[in-house]
């Protein structure tokens, strides 16, 4: 006919039986390809210039987890299932074959995107804090992922094998005892998370010890399955979160909350040096402005006390005096209520303990105004450097293990005494 081009060019593919659906393959194929690239170049590029635009946070939270990303891949997917009719010369069990490939992998990408918008979740909910930290949700999220994905897995393999899915579930009950044992870990898991978050026993940031997972540290992250904790060395130790039910473990929560931390610990009075004070020992003692006061209502309470002893014609061993241990622990007392990195407002103790074979131990138990770890061992040695040089003052002496200094002195007293011996003989 007239006007119409002249296709003598085409007719030898005619005489090729696969020609015409190569080409129409390879037209499909580079339609698909075309397709994904106008959705991430052009497109994909549109929604990132809208997102830093807006002043919103959840949508530049969506193209940094990909969330748009993986859901690109379900336009060539629709592509390939849509035209893949069209391919002439392909027998039917092959145009199957592809769009079940074609609507599985938009499942796949659906459920990738899926997961990853839940991860944006989690984003969103932990920028909201101290709230967020106090009631995580990244268990819960991941159980919701992990569902998503069981549900996509028997859709993928229901349309591969072109079955309907509810045959594969049929066949799941009868594997109950098998998905319950595979799935132990989870749903235990799942328990123990619900237990921890309801309970409020855990949150990120919590100082945890669990000595028999060798856990001593800040929990940097809970999971469903498991729980990270950074230890004071910084390694890293994963705790499996069931665990944090079935063991105990130990919450340094309450006193970070409470502001104050717990100073216990004891100073070994040897029992030998612990004596009665004289009145000139006591009247010297009053140069320590911290104890005026107790050893003036000390000297009043025995005074009264040991008159009322004489006039009743008692004899004099049963006078009550006072001890150079008593006047230390009353100075001990004092002194933790002068410092100004003492909580007053909490317990304060100053207490003996029973005397043992180390001696008598005296123990101060208080709380510092600080829970800084740094800062706290500072004021627990500043208190201690005081009392250990104080205590002279008062006749006392720690108890100590002989050591080779000790051994050393000792031999030499001994040998000058026996040399003045033998000199005076």
């Amino acid at each position: 006919m007239d006007g119409l081009p002249d296709l003598d060019f085409l007719r030898p593919l005619a005489d090729l039986p696969y020609a015409s659906t190569a080409l129409t393959l390879a037209g499909l194929l580079l339609t698909a390809w075309l397709a994904n690239w106008v959705t991430r170049r052009v497109l994909l590029r549109v929604a990132e210039r809208v997102a830093q635009a807006s002043s919103f946070k959840w949508d530049d939270l969506l193209l940094g987890r990909n969330v748009l990303s993986r859901l690109a891949w379900v336009v060539p997917a629709l592509v390939v299932l849509a035209g893949i009719g069209t391919v002439p010369g392909l027998d039917d069990d092959a145009v199957l074959v592809v769009r079940n490939v074609a609507v599985a992998c938009i499942y796949f990408a659906v459920a990738l995107s899926l997961s990853d918008l839940l991860n944006t979740f989690n984003d969103l909910y932990e920028s909201r804090g101290e709230r967020a930290r106090a009631r995580p949700v990244k268990g819960y999220l991941q159980l919701m992922k992990l569902l998503v994905f069981i549900v996509a897995g028997v859709l993928v393999v229901a349309t591969l094998i072109d079955r309907s899915p509810l045959v594969l579930l049929t066949g799941l009950g009868a594997m109950t005892a098998v998905v319950l044992l595979v799935f132990k870990d989870t749903i235990l898991s799942l328990v123990a998370s619900v237990q921890l978050s309801g309970h409020d026993m855990l949150r990120v940031g919590d100082w945890i010890e669990m000595p028999e997972l060798q856990a001593d540290g800040d929990v940097i992250d809970i999971a469903l399955h498991t729980v990270k904790v950074q230890n004071w060395d910084k390694t890293i130790t994963t705790i499996p979160t069931h665990r944090l039910i079935s063991d105990s473990f130990k919450n340094w929560r309450g006193m970070s909350e409470a502001g104050g931390r717990r100073i216990k610990r004891a100073l070994l009075i040897d029992q030998a040096s612990v004596r009665f004070l004289s009145g000139e020992e006591r009247d010297g003692l009053r140069r320590i402005a911290l104890i005026d006061d107790y050893l003036d209502a000390k000297r009043r309470e025995l005074e009264d006390y040991n008159a009322e002893l004489a006039a009743g014609g008692k004899d004099p061993v049963n006078t009550r005096r006072v001890t150079n241990l008593g006047t230390f622990r009353a100075y001990v007392a004092a002194y933790l209520r002068a410092h100004p990195r003492v909580r007053d407002d909490m317990t304060m103790l100053v207490r003996q303990l029973d005397p043992g074979a180390t001696g008598i131990p005296l123990e101060v138990y208080c709380f510092t105004a600080t829970t800084a770890w740094g800062e706290y061992e500072d004021i627990q040695s500043d208190i201690f450097d005081h009392l250990l040089a104080v205590l002279s003052e008062f006749g006392l002496r720690l108890f100590q293990q002989p050591g080779g200094a000790d051994v050393a002195t000792a031999v030499a007293t001994l040998s000058q005494r026996m040399l003045h011996e033998d000199s005076d003989a």
